[in-house]
């Protein structure tokens, strides 16, 4: 059993960064394809990037490719979201994910943190 632990949110003006982070215990971390999701209320879950195992390989929302980085660090056991030049949609709460597929799915991911707000103020 994974857990995951999501931190970094908050509130920030437009145009600002936020750098997300996730921290996982309980399992083996680089076992894992990592990803990040977003949900504003009455809204679907929505993909924001992935990242593979080894973190050789990521991929993103088409419409989030300049402005959101993925990353993750195996020793540490955590997998990070910079996100820059924030605007007010993005005002999310944003998931932090662990699956065996590198998938943009969310069905494809087994383990869900409790997710952290961001609310970007115009």
């Amino acid at each position: 059993q994974v857990q995951l632990v999501e931190s970094g949110g908050g509130l920030v003006q437009a145009g600002g960064s936020l750098r997300l982070s996730c921290a996982a215990s309980g399992g083996t971390f680089s076992s894992y394809s990592m990803a990040w999701f977003r949900q504003v209320p009455g809204n679907v879950r929505e993909f924001v990037a992935t990242i593979s195992r080894s973190g050789a390989y990521s991929n993103y929302a088409g419409a989030m490719k300049d402005r959101f980085t993925i990353s993750r660090d195996n020793a540490k056991n955590t997998v990070s979201l910079q996100i820059n030049s924030l605007k007010p949609d993005d005002t999310a709460v944003y998931y932090c994910a662990a699956g065996s597929l590198f998938s943009e799915k969310s069905q494809n991911y087994d383990y869900w943190g409790q997710g952290t707000q961001v609310t970007v103020s115009s």
